[in-house]
């Protein structure tokens, strides 16, 4: 027996209604992680006459940018004991080392800092960017910002790729932090010892944890379950059987509040 005309006209209606429901939802998502800047970029934030406060100046990629995990900037300008900062936020979803120093003078000296973190990195790991070529990105950054600024500049070590620390991936990962050591020592700038941090809370836990594992149905993922289920980023990253990363890369409250802790700390020591 056939249906009626106008059931399969409602059914058709209602699956297009669904499939709309579900690609708006798929396009908000993807607009709040991978498209929207984050607050206080340096567009919105480095215009016009200089702030009366210190400014502080972010400078890495989406680990930084907080859209895709823990917002550790914004944690840091929520503190009442740095309200008299002005916080920049100059991360960019997926940089490189390359692409930060192609924007270093638009989107760090142009706010003319008093300080500066530069987290930068963990795309060049991924990409296989040479170690040589990652050092000459990361000692040309700072170069550019010791020489056109008169900023304090703290150099953040890159985190574990997944939560294994003997994980092939973490082994090359070793030699770029090697090279965040040394440029910061050569460069007479500070190391801030984040990657030291985290590995020691993950030997303490006493597992092998996540291998590395990233990939982008990963990351929307765990995006849509902090943005549509209002999941919080530590949620996020147990669903994935992790402490630190919500995707193996991008951090979870706790391991924002790692960098947070850091950075802080940092700043406390800077001059009134």
């Amino acid at each position: 027996m056939r249906k009626p005309r106008n059931i399969k006209k409602q059914a058709a209606i209602g699956v297009s209604l669904t499939l709309a429901g579900l690609l708006g939802a798929a396009g908000l998502v993807g607009y709040l992680t991978f498209v929207r800047s984050p607050a206080d970029s340096p567009a919105r934030a480095c215009g016009g006459d200089r702030p009366a406060g210190p400014v502080v100046v972010a400078a890495g990629a989406s680990m930084t940018a907080g859209t895709l995990g823990a917002d550790w900037v914004g944690a840091l300008r929520a503190r009442q004991e740095f309200d008299r900062f002005r916080f920049v936020n100059a991360g960019v979803n997926g940089n490189t080392s390359a692409d930060l120093l192609d924007r270093v003078d638009t989107d760090v000296v142009a706010c003319r800092p008093d300080a500066v973190f530069v987290l930068i990195g963990t795309n060049d790991v991924r990409n296989g960017v040479a170690v040589d070529t990652y050092r000459e990105n990361l000692g040309a950054i700072v170069d550019r910002v010791t020489s056109e600024t008169t900023a304090h500049v703290a150099l953040l070590s890159l985190p574990p790729l997944g939560e294994n620390l003997d994980a092939e991936v973490n082994h090359r990962l070793a030699d770029y932090n090697r090279v965040i050591a040394d440029t910061a020592a050569r460069e007479g700038v500070d190391y801030l010892p984040l990657h030291e941090r985290i590995a020691d809370l993950l030997v303490a836990r006493g597992n092998p944890g996540a291998r590395f594992g990233f990939n982008f149905p990963l990351a929307f993922r765990a995006a849509a379950q902090h943005y549509l289920l209002r999941r919080s980023w530590d949620e996020v990253a147990h669903s994935h059987g992790m402490d630190f990363f919500v995707d193996h890369i991008h951090l979870s409250d706790r391991g924002g509040g790692v960098v947070t802790d850091l950075t802080s700390r940092w700043l406390g020591t800077m001059p009134s």
